[in-house]
């Protein structure tokens, strides 16, 4: 049935974000030099052809809207195989604000469920995550279809879990002052997380991936968030490191176009070359 008839079931295999493919990606990958974390701003914005070479080995773990509650159910399942050398966590205000209804429901439709998933649900507690787990289990245990297209509009998979968006511009508008509360139990299941990364001895970079000036002047004073990111370990707001060109390097409020993304990536290596 269309969404609109649907309105509390979220399921959608495969689809915006190819999470599906990065999925069934990672279930082979072992041993990594550099894992990314974080919502569409690390599976867009660290593109993983720039840090690999023969040397290096990375993936993409992103996923669109990722919260902490995510991230946590995602290194439960892969951490110990993936053991990473070091960690890059994109991190943005807004994901520690959201209730993450919307990125459980993307994670429980592409992956396996368990009990990590159950107890996702049950810390979320919505209807939506509920029916979307209890269909997910049935039609994954009865007709799973672990095929994605590699193009989705716009839209193009690229191997190591990175999605790269046919180049298009924004054309600059003003934002409206975001007014989201900054949730408590996100930000204590952030620091537990970092906790785990580095009791598995992994390195850990926090990063604010650059948007737009009006998107950024719209999260209002970033003094208190920086603070807090840096209270817990190695920190880059490229907010404030570097400056793009709004109508440039970018194709919405907040995401880089391939332009920026080479401008930010180059940047990003050269400062973990220095320091990492």
């Amino acid at each position: 049935m269309p969404q609109v008839l649907k309105p509390n079931l979220n399921y959608k295999r495969g689809g915006a974000g190819h999470l599906l493919s990065r999925l069934n990606e990672v279930k082979d990958k072992k041993n990594l030099d550099i894992l990314f974390l974080g919502s569409s701003h690390a599976y867009r914005g660290f593109d993983t052809r720039l840090f690999e070479n023969d040397s290096t080995k990375v993936f993409n773990l992103g996923s669109s809207s990722q919260t902490p509650k995510q991230t946590e159910v995602l290194l439960e399942r892969y951490l110990d195989v993936l053991s990473p050398k070091l960690v890059i966590y994109e991190v943005y205000p807004e994901t520690f604000a959201m209730d993450g209804v919307e990125s459980a429901n993307d994670l429980i439709s592409n992956d396996h469920n368990d009990l990590f998933s159950l107890k996702m649900a049950l810390e979320i507690n919505h209807i939506k995550v509920y029916n979307t787990l209890i269909y997910s289990v049935l039609n994954q245990m009865l007709q799973e279809n672990n095929h994605e297209d590699i193009t989705h509009g716009r839209d193009t998979y690229i191997p190591g879990g990175f999605v790269q968006t046919e180049l298009r511009y924004f054309h600059p508008t003003s934002s409206i002052l975001k007014t989201s509360t900054f949730k408590d139990d996100q930000f204590e299941k952030f620091k537990e997380i970092l906790e785990k990364l580095r009791a598995s001895n992994c390195d850990v970079v926090l990063v604010f991936a650059p948007v737009t000036t009006s998107e950024y002047e719209a999260l209002g004073d970033m003094t208190l968030f920086n603070r807090r990111m840096r209270d817990l370990g190695d920190y880059y707001n490229f907010n404030e490191i570097m400056t793009l060109n709004d109508s440039l390097h970018f194709y919405d409020t907040h995401h880089l176009n391939q332009r920026g993304v080479l401008l930010f990536n180059q940047r990003l290596i050269e400062l973990l070359s220095q320091n990492h």
